[in-house]
């Protein structure tokens, strides 16, 4: 009787581990199509204008309009 018992502890032992053995799943996904727009011609225009100052600094200023009239305007300012 001891002998069937310490069997059948030995079998389930056995099983347990190995339902303890951890399992690795990848998954690889294709990366996502690029979307290209062509906008095609446009008349937008850029437009740069740098100035140097007297005190050492300088400043670079750059408009840009686009075709429906929108502008912007950036202007950065270095002093060394």
């Amino acid at each position: 009787m001891r002998k069937s018992l310490l069997a059948a502890a030995a079998v389930l032992t056995l099983a347990g581990a190995s339902g303890a053995i951890a399992q690795t799943t990848v998954i690889e996904r294709d990366a996502p199509d690029r979307v290209v727009v062509d906008r095609g011609p446009s008349a937008s225009s850029t437009t740069v204008e740098r100035r140097e100052h007297s005190d050492g600094c300088s400043s670079k200023t750059v408009t840009k309009e686009n075709d429906v009239g929108d502008r912007k305007t950036v202007t950065k300012e270095n002093c060394d």
